[in-house]
């Protein structure tokens, strides 16, 4: 990797900070950003809070070396750790944390991720099957396509993917297997779709790819894990903030908060039982997307949607 620092805008960067500054006023205040990338909310966080300790996780070790360089002048009040978000109750344990002030989860793949052809996201570089987040563990995308019946795949890509050819491109693999790059995956999908399925919704690989992606780095899964790991590690005040972008990510933010925004007195009792009642508060009115001031400085952000919820009562009176 050469020294010099990729060009990164993080999407919906005032928006977070609006929303978490609130939460991080005092000393002792602890920030998990447990989708670090390259460091850029982080450093805005750190700089703006001269008290704020920031614990960092991420599963890509290229990208915990840049978001280190990035954020050396703060490594006083910086824990950068090499883990899967979902492993958030671990590190916070093995650091001696309790109640933390904020989480930051921004979902999916990352900038550099896309931007380095060799790792084997983007549709419209040819580079080898790996798609890999981490790329010290796991099997690739290859491996995936290579290995699986022609069942699983489609059930990968229908799920994942959401794509409403699942079978037709999952069949067309297993006959052209081995797939051995991104440019053959892609031009195999455009080929097995039908002609007027290519015209509309951009390009016909994007689906597959999302769905291999996905399922090679087990993104929904650990999701599912740290959401209730992260809301249970908020103190009362403390606030997450959620960026996803695609509908399968935010549909689980927003199952995941549901529960805890409405009270549980039984239907006909005229007053609020006491620890029946709501554990959160929503910030955000349904799923806030980007206007166009965001766009035009980030066009990466035209899928992202944002999710916050504050804590407003102790966990211990919602067993």
């Amino acid at each position: 990797m050469s020294g010099a620092e990729p060009a990164h805008v993080p999407v919906f960067l005032p928006r977070v900070l609006d929303l978490l500054l609130p939460a991080l006023e005092g000393p002792g205040a602890v920030l998990v950003d447990g989708t670090l990338g390259l460091g850029g909310h982080a450093a805005e966080f750190l700089a703006r809070v001269p008290s704020l300790t920031l614990v960092g996780l991420d599963r890509d070790p290229a990208a915990l070396a840049v978001a280190g360089s990035r954020l050396a002048a703060y490594s006083g009040r910086t824990h950068l750790v090499h883990a899967v978000y979902d492993e958030l109750p671990a590190v916070l344990a093995r650091l001696g944390i309790g109640a933390v002030r904020g989480v930051l989860l921004d979902l999916g793949v990352s900038s550099m991720q896309l931007d380095q052809a060799g790792r084997g996201f983007a549709y419209a570089k040819d580079a080898p099957l790996d798609m890999r987040m981490d790329q010290s563990s796991g099997r690739t995308a290859g491996e995936v396509l290579n290995s699986y019946p022609a069942a699983e795949l489609a059930r990968v890509l229908r799920e994942y993917g959401e794509e409403r050819f699942a079978s037709r491109i999952a069949n067309a693999i297993v006959r052209a297997r081995p797939l051995t790059g991104t440019a053959q995956l892609a031009a195999l999908v455009t080929e097995a779709i039908p002609a007027a399925a290519r015209r509309t919704g951009g390009n016909p690989a994007k689906r597959t790819f999302q769905a291999l992606r996905i399922e090679v780095n087990r993104e929904l899964d650990a999701l599912r894990a740290v959401l209730p790991a992260a809301l249970d590690a908020l103190a009362v005040g403390g606030r997450l903030v959620a960026l996803s972008y695609q509908s399968l990510e935010d549909r689980i933010v927003k199952q995941s908060l549901a529960p805890l925004v409405t009270g549980r007195t039984p239907a006909g009792v005229p007053v609020e039982l006491p620890g029946h009642g709501p554990t959160f508060r929503l910030l955000t009115r349904g799923a806030e997307t980007p206007g166009e001031a965001e766009l035009a400085a980030n066009p990466r952000a035209a899928s992202a949607r944002l999710r916050a919820a504050e804590r407003i009562a102790p966990k211990e009176t919602r067993p």
